[in-house]
């Protein structure tokens, strides 16, 4: 299913436009993966994934590859209900982000302390290289910061629903830019990037032409397709054309049923007790979201070792992107998404691992030396020693930034141990009993 989504993505990517028996098939293999994904496949992203590929099939044409609809006497308008439906989701997204926020536990979000961002860029999932430089801006700034993601969140997205073209360009500028920022604060998978699509649909065709440079232009609109639209958008020459109207009917009927499936969504966004990436429709066409609604003010990380002899040395692996060496520097690698690192990081937060029951055949797999779930970490602290680890366990560590431009990295400080508790480690026998008694 991985290869067949790369490679319809790919026709996508090199012809610069699709059908919606592509996007159907791509829709298709999301809704599997989040079906079979369990808890590493459950992150808000997926279905707002899902969600946006459900809308863009109707925005394009069914089986033709041509993405404006076209004919040698003109081009058909892209349909205008669709789009509308496209820029609520947006809508729904920033609102629900900014929600969740206020009528949360945490009073960091909240006027009279507005702290949040104090702790954010060191707490996050993921930090990247500059994450230690916005966490040592001045807390005044830091303030700002939380004012500025109140009015992103809570009073921004009205624009992009206004029907005055300058009010709602303004309005995806600010999404846009603001997407953009955290994207260079921090790793946050591929949702900044997921977000700022439809935001680029509360722009319009004469916006993007007229504004963006030669470079990006020959990168957007670099198709043949695509170039010959923009030189008849600059000329004035493009004949719009009339809408056929089974396509009139097909968007219409999509409105609506979307229009159904958000009044839920919106009663949830009114509602005191918010759901957060929730969706109340069997199918999960429309869902609600948000995210960081409680900011924790230190960080917590799993650190996992194994050893050879009960009584040690002990070896710690290292993951691709999670904090474990202290010396080594945070990677960027948005959008990639590094699923077990994130999982870790919920798993640290969450508490015990009663709540986080995969950890128990992560570790199973890590002593039998799996060689898939090995793959997915930096290293194999075992490799080349010629021996394999006996047993395992699961220490708990804060984390802090250490200062700008200090070595190493992090500070860190064992706070106790995770899995198993009290003094004891674990064998194979000892994990494969605790999975079968589950």
């Amino acid at each position: 299913l991985a290869n067949t989504g790369l490679l319809l993505s790919t026709i996508m990517l090199a012809t610069g436009s699709a059908n919606a028996l592509l996007i159907f098939a791509l829709w298709l293999i999301q809704r599997s993966f989040m079906s079979v994904g369990g808890v590493f496949y459950g992150y808000g992203w997926e279905p707002q994934l899902a969600e946006l590929s459900f809308h863009a099939m109707f925005l394009v044409p069914l089986l033709s590859m041509d993405p404006f609809f076209g004919s040698k006497s003109g081009v058909f308008a892209v349909p205008t209900l669709v789009l509308w439906a496209i820029r609520f989701y947006l809508f729904k997204i920033m609102l629900g982000a900014g929600l969740i926020k206020i009528k949360s536990s945490d009073k960091k979000w909240k006027p009279g302390d507005m702290s949040t961002m104090y702790y954010f860029y060191e707490t996050q999932p993921v930090p990247n290289p500059f994450s230690r430089q916005f966490h040592f801006m001045p807390k005044a700034w830091h303030k700002f910061e939380v004012w500025s993601n109140h009015f992103v969140e809570l009073v921004a997205p009205f624009l992009l629903l206004l029907p005055f073209r300058k009010w709602r360009i303004s309005g995806a500028i600010i999404q846009i830019m603001f997407q953009l920022t955290l994207v260079t604060s921090g790793n946050l998978s591929f949702l900044n990037w997921l977000t700022i699509t439809p935001a680029i649909l509360c722009l319009d065709d004469v916006f993007l032409t007229n504004n963006l440079s030669s470079i990006a232009q020959k990168v957007l609109i670099g198709t043949p397709m695509t170039s010959s639209f923009a030189a008849s958008l600059k000329s004035g020459s493009m004949q719009l054309l009339h809408t056929p109207l089974p396509r009139m009917v097909i968007s219409l009927a999509f409105f609506i049923l979307m229009a159904k499936l958000n009044v839920k969504v919106v009663q949830n966004l009114l509602a005191k007790r918010q759901l957060m990436n929730a969706s109340f429709d069997k199918l999960r066409l429309a869902g609600t979201y948000g995210a960081f609604g409680v900011v924790a003010e230190e960080r917590e990380e799993l650190i996992i070792e194994s050893a050879v002899d009960a009584n040690g040395p002990w070896k710690e692996y290292n993951f691709n992107v999670k904090p474990g060496d202290v010396n080594r520097t945070p990677r960027w690698i948005s959008p990639y998404h590094h699923r077990i690192d994130w999982q870790l990081w919920i798993s640290a937060q969450t508490g015990r691992i009663e709540r986080n029951p995969w950890m128990l055949s992560f570790l199973l797999k890590l002593l039998q030396q799996e060689k898939d779930v090995i793959g997915l970490l930096e290293s194999d602290p075992w490799d080349g020693s010629g021996t394999s680890p006996k047993y395992i366990r699961v220490e708990k560590y804060k984390y802090s930034y250490n200062k700008r431009g200090s070595s190493p990295y992090w500070n860190r400080e064992r706070i106790g141990k995770y899995f198993p508790y009290g003094q004891g480690v674990l064998t194979e026998a000892m994990l494969k009993d605790i999975i079968r008694g589950r």
